[in-house]
């Protein structure tokens, strides 16, 4: 196992600092208005944890408290964290940054760092496996993942709610732009059944350029991710889609393997999630 281990953030460093200020959002401004300066995260990490038996929500209460901010302050961005349906040991999260050459940059400010050093002895005795992850693109560049603003303590005091799904896809390699342009005609049944589309993400087929951080190298993959608002509205017409969509592409011969399906449940800070009034994407 990674002697480092994972997790997010670090204190605010000088030189980060001076990228990521911006002026503070207008009084009544509409909450999207918010986060426009957190855009454009070309690299994308599909985090998937193991977690000692029983000890999910102790692990979930040490990443809400500790590292959503962390990351940011640093110049990444923690998407969204969730816990995963029928797997009560799976703990699951979103981490972007804004390019490849970030990623070793902010790594080793975080894992190097105060505030990973204070805390990772109690979050790696409760993480048995953190190498699980898919290193990934957005399809489109200028069709990344929904950075929402942050769950807020006042306005938000019972969490995030919502359901989030992951649709993974393992593609047969020499077959990715011809799955890709596949994939998206199928996604197109989504519209209409309420769900808002979050990203569609594809292989980033590179180096490790973090390498005492793995990530899987048994790809490519296409990620769908999606957020719907309740379980009537995931079973009133989108499972239904999900199925459709699933026995499509499997149809294609372009697959390796059957889609898997991820449903997820928000932690009460996770930015992903379902959020009243947000614009349809």
């Amino acid at each position: 196992m990674n002697p480092i281990r994972l997790l997010a953030g670090c204190l605010l460093a000088p030189a980060c600092a001076a990228a990521s200020a911006r002026a503070p959002a207008t009084p009544g401004a509409h909450p999207m208005e918010s986060v426009q300066h957190l855009r454009d995260f070309q690299v994308v990490e599909f985090r998937r944890y193991t977690v000692a038996a029983g000890a999910r929500a102790r692990f979930v209460r040490y990443f809400d408290t500790y590292f959503p901010e962390a990351f940011e302050q640093l110049g990444a961005m923690v998407f969204g964290q969730f816990t995963e349906r029928g797997n009560p040991d799976r703990f699951t999260w979103l981490r972007g940054f804004h390019d490849l050459n970030a990623r070793p940059i902010v790594n080793a400010a975080f894992y190097y760092g105060p505030l990973w050093k204070e805390h990772r002895a109690k979050v790696n005795a409760i993480l048995p496996d953190s190498d699980d992850v898919l290193l990934l693109r957005p399809l489109h560049a200028d069709g990344g993942i929904t950075v929402l603003p942050a769950v807020d303590p006042v306005d938000e005091a019972d969490g995030a709610h919502g359901i989030v799904v992951a649709q993974i896809f393992a593609v047969r390699p020499g077959d990715e732009a011809a799955f890709a342009q596949r994939a998206e005609a199928a996604l197109a049944r989504y519209r209409g059944t309420g769900v808002r589309s979050a990203g569609v993400l594809v292989t980033l087929d590179v180096p490790n350029n973090f390498p005492q951080l793995p990530i899987r190298g048994d790809g490519p993959w296409l990620v769908w991710l999606g957020v719907v608002r309740d379980q009537a509205m995931l079973h009133g017409g989108f499972s239904a889609a999900m199925d459709a969509v699933e026995r499509s592409l499997a149809a294609s011969g372009l697959l390796r393997g059957a889609p898997e399906r991820v449903l997820m449940d928000p932690t009460p800070r996770s930015r992903l999630r379902w959020l009243d009034g947000q614009p349809a994407p």
